[in-house]
């Protein structure tokens, strides 16, 4: 993309190839895989880039035939990836996914400790495009993968925060990423209190807050400075409130068959970044985010189902 372009969303964090089991059963017996990507920044970059929005990605990538594909993938995307940097030393992290029939969630190995994207840090700083940047994007993943990832991303959370630009916030938590429960949970609050809006997932709001309701999760984060706060319920749908006293429940999405249900909270936080930054109310946020995140759990891949604008478009006059 052009210097003087604006960006509409940035975001940092892990990248990964996504090896997808081809058949059913533990992930030693299965004989062949599909090639995709992963990564839950990289999911939400992917769908905000179909809707139309100018997005920018901060990551590093491995000089590697992994590396290069998602590289290759990305520029597919139309994501800038001026930030994305290659680097000779440490490989592209990876993953495998098995393959569920039931609809349950599936069985995930990574493969990620010492790669390319755990070194970065505060020296990778969007210096370059941040004035063009409306939105930052953060997730509790990449805190979790690094110390320095994680002085880049309470960088990057605090100068957006102290210059104006909104922030939003999913825990999607990685209890293994971390060495306690008390560390993970103290490290996300504190960085979510520098979001404006916040997404968390019923069980991950109750680990974090204490809180037993979603009323009471919202309640927590907004006493703490949050903006917004929308509680993802799952078939449920999402129960949403803001800081001016506005609150309600999103009715869930029904879906003919759960294929695969990774990449659905990426596809929810898609629907409502999207929407909020085209100024749309809050009960609407939540309603696109029901709708992409229902999408999203149709297709095999992390990001298969995310939809383009037109499709969008479609699917909300059926």
């Amino acid at each position: 993309m052009p210097d003087h372009a604006g960006l509409d969303v940035v975001t940092v964090g892990e990248a990964m190839a996504l090896l997808i089991a081809q058949q059913a059963g533990a992930l030693e017996t299965v004989q062949s895989f599909a090639r995709a990507t992963a990564g839950a920044e990289l999911n939400v970059a992917v769908g905000l880039a179909r809707l139309g929005l100018r997005v920018a990605y901060v990551s590093r990538l491995g000089d590697d035939s992994f590396g290069r594909h998602l590289r290759a993938f990305m520029a597919r995307e139309a994501i800038d990836i001026g930030h994305v940097a290659t680097d000779p030393l440490q490989p592209t992290g990876f993953m495998l996914k098995s393959r569920v029939t039931d609809g349950g969630d599936p069985s995930i190995e990574y493969y990620r400790r010492g790669s390319a994207a755990s070194h970065l840090g505060p020296q990778d700083f969007p210096f370059a495009a941040w004035h063009r940047v409306r939105h930052v994007h953060l997730t509790g993943i990449s805190p979790g993968v690094s110390e320095s990832l994680r002085e880049l991303v309470f960088l990057m959370a605090r100068t957006a925060r102290q210059e104006g630009r909104t922030v939003s916030f999913d825990p999607n938590l990685r209890p293994r990423l971390w060495p306690s429960e008390a560390a993970m949970r103290d490290t996300l609050n504190a960085l979510a209190a520098h979001a404006d809006w916040v997404l968390p997932g019923l069980a991950e709001g109750r680990l974090l807050t204490g809180a037993d309701s979603p009323e009471g999760i919202a309640d927590f984060y907004l006493a703490r400075g949050t903006r917004v706060v929308i509680v993802k319920l799952g078939p449920a749908g999402a129960y949403y409130a803001d800081s001016q006293g506005q609150c309600g429940t999103a009715a869930g999405v029904p879906v003919p068959c759960v294929v695969d249900t990774v990449g659905a909270g990426d596809g929810f936080a898609v629907g409502v970044i999207s929407a909020l930054l085209e100024g749309r109310p809050l009960a609407e946020a939540a309603r696109r985010g029901n709708r992409i995140g229902a999408r999203v759990v149709q297709f095999p891949g992390d990001c298969d189902g995310l939809p383009t604008r037109q499709e969008l478009q479609l699917e909300a006059l059926r």
